[in-house]
């Protein structure tokens, strides 16, 4: 496929129009991508210093580390994983190629939810897959259900689900994903689990799919939970049969994650404390601008159940999400990320807030965009 088909990520556009910004002596609130603002756990960081003067490290996969991720799942999911079914990879994105490259040829057709992550679509596109997106609105948490599945003809041959998910922070309910899972078995969808905001939910936790599919493909992060997205550590659950094949991908196109990182994210595994606080902010973070909502003339949201996102219809305000941000940024200093990224098609009336920021952020980028938005909202 060629790779003129492949979008550009807008956000990231939207980011360096701010990072300009910011060396021009202009404030900025990073509020575009979502990343956390607190830094890998402090025990994370001392083990990782203490390594670099002892390790001459190389190409490694921590065997200890698999089996923290194992404990996990027995743990946090009541499922047993096989250590030897999770491979170590250089954050999510590279799992998700590897769960697809591993599990589908040239042509084959993968469902997945519209809105979602704009990675998914690109990375089918990447893969010469074909992205089959389905419509998803408040009506199913803007999520995919058994029905759609299920009213697919003919069914694709795998689908991705995210829960909670990006852009919306929707989760799953277990009885809808359980229902997902026997309408994928009835009719031989195989299934990718994106779990990588797992951890972050602010009412019931996320279920993940492995309690209801065992063959599902998981794939997972330290860059969101465990606040370590620039040390480039992820994970897939591969199933029994297909772990050869995604080992032989992972061993050829990205040999191993950085030795350095899987030092320090089995240490942060245990910081547990430290990480239900950064939590905690994205919890207020979280209510500060729900309760602002009004004030913005913003109506129509996704339930924010997970994650660290808001994505609202602006709608009545603009069809143009891109120039909208812009606008937004270039007044306020406020970034945001464009619902063109996560959906090509209606994406033009919605936008994404991270409040993966300081508390004190959060509000300062209120006390600038609420005046604007009413400004827009008088015209």
């Amino acid at each position: 496929m060629p790779p003129s088909q492949i979008e550009p990520f807008h956000a990231i556009a939207i980011s360096r129009i701010a990072h300009q910004m910011k060396a021009a002596g202009a404030s900025i609130i990073h509020m575009e991508f979502g990343q956390p603002s607190t830094g890998a756990p402090r025990a994370a960081i001392e083990t990782a210093h203490r390594v670099l003067d002892t390790d001459g490290m190389g190409y490694w996969e921590s065997p200890r580390l698999k089996a923290a991720i194992a404990t996990r799942y027995a743990e946090q999911n009541g499922v047993e994983v096989d250590p030897e079914r999770i491979i170590l990879t250089c954050g999510a994105s590279p799992a998700l190629v590897l769960a697809l490259a591993s599990s589908f040829q040239p042509g084959d057709r993968v469902a997945l939810a519209r809105p979602g992550y704009v990675a998914y679509r690109n990375t089918l596109k990447a893969l010469n897959l074909v992205p089959v997106e389905i419509a998803c609105g408040t009506e199913s948490g803007f999520q995919l259900t058994a029905a759609h599945l299920s009213a697919l003809d003919p069914p694709p041959a795998g689908v991705i689900v995210a829960s909670p998910a990006n852009p919306t922070g929707t989760i799953i309910p277990a009885d809808e994903l359980k229902a997902l899972a026997a309408v994928c078995r009835a009719r031989g969808i195989a299934v990718i689990s994106d779990e990588i905001y797992h951890g972050l939910s602010y009412g019931e936790a996320a279920r993940s799919m492995l309690e209801f599919e065992p063959q599902a493909l998981i794939v997972n992060s330290f860059s969101k939970y465990f606040s370590m997205a620039g040390w480039r550590l992820g994970w897939l659950v591969a199933p029994p049969q297909g772990i050869a094949r995604a080992r032989a991908f992972m061993g050829n196109l990205f040999l191993t994650p950085p030795s350095l990182s899987q030092h320090a994210g089995l240490v942060a595994m245990d910081c547990i404390d430290e990480l239900e606080g950064h939590r905690d902010v994205y919890r207020a973070n979280r209510q500060l601008l729900l309760d602002a909502l009004p004030a913005l003339g913003l109506a129509s949201i996704a339930p924010p159940d997970g994650a660290f996102y808001i994505y609202a219809d602006i709608g009545h305000l603009t069809h143009d999400s891109l120039a909208f941000c812009e606008a937004l940024l270039r007044d306020t200093g406020v970034a945001t990320a464009p619902g063109v990224d996560f959906d090509p098609v209606d994406g033009g009336r919605f936008i994404r807030f991270s409040f993966a920021v300081s508390t004190a952020e959060v509000e300062e980028a209120l006390r600038r965009i609420i005046p604007w938005f009413q400004a827009r909202e008088a015209i």
